[in-house]
């Protein structure tokens, strides 16, 4: 396999005016529209929380769901007891609502609130935790 040693010394170098060169252009470093660090720190923090996806978002939204840090704290403790037990996807039960999350992800998949519980059937889960 050929590898072209030239290209690969001059990838990522940083010259003595603190500029990032790359394939034989300059840029100030931090100069993207997306600051590396800013990205990197974002991840570890949600690394351990939970995430809503769209249509749990459309649907907290929709049916006037607002979450408080307490309660946020308190699902991602029952997705970790979940998770503890080998469970894929839950219904988590809290505070007259309910939420499935998918506990590989940490993703709440949908919200549904006290009004809309009954004679409602949740389905693709394998088990349920109340917080």
């Amino acid at each position: 396999m050929y590898v072209n040693n030239n290209f690969l010394n001059n990838i990522g170098k940083v010259n003595n005016n603190n500029q990032l060169q790359r394939n034989g252009g300059i840029r100030e470093q931090g100069s993207g529209t997306n600051d590396f660090s800013k990205v990197l720190q974002d991840k570890i923090k949600d690394k351990d929380g939970l995430k809503f996806s769209k249509h749990a978002e459309q649907r907290l939204q929709a049916r006037n769901i607002k979450l408080t840090e307490t309660q946020k704290e308190k699902m991602n403790e029952a997705v970790n007891k979940a998770e503890g037990k080998g469970v894929k996807d839950s219904l988590v039960i809290m505070d007259n609502l309910a939420f499935v999350v998918n506990v590989k992800s940490k993703t709440v998949i949908t919200a549904v609130n006290n009004n809309e519980l009954k004679d409602n059937v949740f389905t693709n889960i394998d088990g349920a935790v109340f917080a």
